[in-house]
């Protein structure tokens, strides 16, 4: 059974419980040899850990229960265990206790979400990801400086619900390339353009292209908003897909970048892919005529979700695991200011963030 050991104390925890299929899946039969095209990276990225950690050790700290603001992450298996051990998830502020702790989600809030919590006097730590407060920090400043933001996301998304929050004066929201032909900004050439951290990268450029044809002036950001890791998995999938009969994408189907990769593995080739909560999920009508499978795994998912999946594809005769790494990854964010120490006040030694998987 995998496990998981926490960086700080040590400690190794069995790993969650994850629903069993009910039939286990068997080989069909091909005159090709059978392997599995494990992309690399894939799973948790620093932000999710770092979010998933401040939960964690909001519970610990403050015990149960802790409230947090929408899914801490955009996966179920993260956020039912997240429950089993006293987090309590909410869609709006107004419905926690006045003076509870209440954590902010991975994907960010608007300043108008910060102020209903401070109304309410609960004690509010965020676990933003940086890098999407890094995006929350140009639209502020680019608001001042009097330009309109061309933000390229898609409507409803908790991410962008909190950009546009920051300078909702100033911004257009830009949900794709066609939408891109016909949206109206005004008479200006103070045009910049910032995106949702989680989108495809070609369709962004793309997007950003049909833009720039409309409006030669509009500006660039001053870095890259799509964050590594996403661009990271997409690149990983870009190489295992034209190899591959069969993708199959671990990740939750709110989650955007999970999507995302089924879309980019078809794009560049892959024969059929899906995307899965649970490896009992996979389906054996799936196998037929296939040789290799390309396996990945969104930005918030654990990788024990991925090991049952590789368990599971043994057992349909895929025990031949080849790993396409196309990028390392070492970044930690440090943890919330709230939880860099423990009880006694001591320095915490999880206040990098991060965590090792065996």
């Amino acid at each position: 059974m995998s496990t998981i050991t926490n960086g700080a104390l040590g400690q190794t925890l069995t790993a969650p419980v994850i629903p069993e299929r009910r039939e286990r899946l068997t080989p069909v039969e091909i005159d090709r040899p059978k392997r599995v095209l494990l992309a690399a990276p894939r799973g948790y990225c620093a932000g999710v850990d770092r979010a998933v950690i401040a939960v964690e050790k909001a519970l610990e700290q403050y015990g149960a229960p802790v409230y947090v603001r929408k899914q801490i992450v955009h996966n179920v298996h993260v956020v039912s265990e997240l429950e089993k051990a006293g987090a309590i998830f909410v869609d709006e502020v107004d419905e926690v206790p006045e003076g509870s702790h209440i954590v902010f989600s991975a994907h960010g809030v608007s300043p108008a979400v910060v102020k209903g919590a401070a109304d309410r006097e609960l004690q509010a730590i965020d676990a933003t990801c940086p890098l999407v407060t890094k995006v929350h920090r140009e639209a502020v400043r680019f608001s001042k400086q009097d330009y309109w933001i061309l933000l390229i996301g898609h409507e409803g998304h908790e991410e962008v619900e909190g950009t546009m929050g920051h300078a909702p004066e100033r911004t257009i929201l830009v949900n794709d390339p066609d939408e891109a032909d016909r949206i109206e900004v005004p008479e200006t050439e103070n045009l910049i353009w910032l995106s949702q951290t989680t989108l495809s990268v070609d369709e962004t450029m793309e997007t950003v292209r049909r833009l720039r044809e409309r409006f030669p002036h509009l500006k660039d950001p001053p870095s890259d908003d799509i964050c590594y890791a996403t661009q990271n998995r997409q690149v990983a999938i870009k190489k295992v897909a034209p190899d591959a009969d069969l993708v199959i994408i671990v990740g939750s189907s709110n989650s955007s970048n999970s999507v995302r990769l089924v879309e980019v593995a078809l794009e560049y080739g892959a024969k059929a892919a899906y995307r899965i909560d649970y490896a009992s999920e996979i389906r054996q009508e799936w196998f037929e005529g296939v040789a290799s499978v390309g396996v990945s795994s969104g930005a918030s998912v654990p990788e024990v979700l991925v090991e049952q999946v590789l368990a599971d594809l043994r057992d349909a005769g895929f025990e031949n695991v080849e790993i396409v790494k196309t990028a390392e990854e070492d970044l930690m964010f440090s943890l919330p200011k709230e939880l860099r120490t423990n009880a006694t006040g001591e320095r915490d030694e999880r206040a990098l963030g991060g965590r090792t998987r065996s």
